[in-house]
């Protein structure tokens, strides 16, 4: 299925670094996806090469989208795979961007494609970002966790070794990949609080955009997710103070997270009290959107 990579042309890039993130099972509040976003941004990317969907996806559990376009006229957005390329000025890495859809079907044939395309870019560190519930409060730092899937990587660029055993997601299969292809690799992700699913995380973006920064190289100026993360915590707290069983709740998950206990954490409260916490934040973003 080679020419399921749609390849516009191939940019000469200077050791580049691969970011890439996928929306679904590996995107916790979508931390990993709005991440490789704003970095694509921000380094004003440009797309050169895209994954072709339609032999990697069922479109009856990842839905294509419509939308109206500038001029008014409806369009049909497929969940395809975007890569984009950005010359680093300032530092030796130029950066390649990967975002996409994590695929329903053959996850080695997408796999293969991927690191294909890296080899011929000549990527030098391959990143995966990822994000997962977790039993954490939002009022602490997000933790994010850097692992790397052989030793040398991980020494080299200050990690652990993954120890993980148990399901796995596109992250896990494709850094596999890239790791059997003889391209370095590592991958970060944040914990995201699992009392909180329907919401966007700014404070989880912002944590692994901090962790980004140093094998790429580059700085970057957070201020307005810091803001955005600052106003998501200030309506989280306002949606926990209707509640007090969500509030002794997040109160023993701040007592863990400060004692560093060992311990299992206690189980979460009942579904029906999570569903306040979302219910409020839909409302608040209702609010500041109209």
């Amino acid at each position: 299925m080679a020419d399921a990579l749609r390849l516009d042309s191939l940019p000469e890039l200077r050791s580049p670094v691969a970011v890439v993130a996928f929306a679904g099972w590996n995107d916790a509040a979508s931390a990993a996806t709005n991440a490789a976003r704003f970095l694509a941004r921000r380094l004003g990317a440009r797309r050169f090469a895209s994954i072709d969907p339609e032999p990697f996806t069922d479109f009856r559990s990842t839905r294509p989208t419509v939308r109206l376009n500038a001029f008014g006229e409806r369009e049909i957005v497929w969940p395809q795979t975007d890569f984009l390329y950005a010359r680093n000025p300032t530092g030796p890495h130029d950066v390649v961007v990967g975002i996409g859809v994590e695929p329903d079907l053959r996850w080695r044939t997408y796999s293969g494609i991927v690191v294909e395309l890296l080899r011929r870019l000549g990527v030098t560190l391959f990143v995966s970002l990822g994000a997962l519930l977790a039993d954490v409060p939002h009022t602490r730092p997000v933790r994010v966790t850097g692992t790397a899937p052989d030793p040398e990587t991980a020494a080299r660029l200050g990690l652990t070794v993954s120890r993980y055993e148990g399901p796995t997601g596109i992250v896990g299969v494709l850094t596999d990949a890239v790791r059997r292809a003889g391209i370095p690799a590592m991958s970060l992700w944040a914990n995201v609080p699992h009392y909180i699913t329907t919401a966007q995380n700014p404070p989880a973006t912002v944590a692994l955009l901090q962790r980004l920064q140093e094998p790429l190289g580059l700085t970057f100026d957070l201020t307005e997710l810091e803001k955005a993360g600052d106003r998501f915590v200030r309506d989280v707290n306002a949606a926990i103070a209707a509640n007090p069983e969500i509030q002794a709740y997040v109160r023993q998950l701040e007592a863990d997270a400060d004692q560093a206990a060992t311990e299992e954490p206690s189980l979460p409260p009942a579904k029906e009290l999570l569903l306040d916490i979302e219910e409020f934040l839909r409302r608040q973003r209702g609010e500041r959107d109209g």
